[in-house]
């Protein structure tokens, strides 16, 4: 997936936002939470970097498509060892749980802020 497919894709999820830091990094987020990382220093290091559950943390370095992310291993997030470690569409799949999963962890008012909790219905 091309670096441009990837922050499209990215920006796609519900309430998803990217800010630059670290050396010209790409930090897509979800309210105040990181969920993918692209560019800058992951470049020069391998692919992308994603939040993952901890069952995919486990298959994708096990399979050698991903290594434990710098900093962020103990969170379960991986990097891929290149940008083309998994398909597109395998990609796009981990982005969106990525994105579920830390929609997951906010407060249900921040859920509720970015527009991510259905209306409840009131009564009949």
């Amino acid at each position: 997936m091309t670096p441009k497919t990837f922050e499209t894709r990215c920006l796609r999820l519900p309430a998803a936002t990217k800010v630059v830091q670290w050396e010209g990094t790409s930090v897509f987020k979800v309210g105040d939470k990181m969920f993918a990382i692209s560019g800058g220093f992951t470049t020069g290091s391998g692919g992308y970097m994603i939040k993952v559950s901890n069952m995919a943390y486990a298959m994708l370095i096990e399979h050698g498509l991903a290594r434990p992310a710098p900093y962020l291993a103990r969170a379960k997030w991986v990097q891929l060892v290149s940008n083309n470690a998994l398909s597109d569409a395998e990609l796009t799949a981990y982005l969106a749980q990525a994105h579920a999963l830390i929609v997951a962890k906010l407060t249900r008012k921040a859920r509720k802020a970015l527009g991510l909790v259905a209306q409840e219905a009131g009564p009949t």
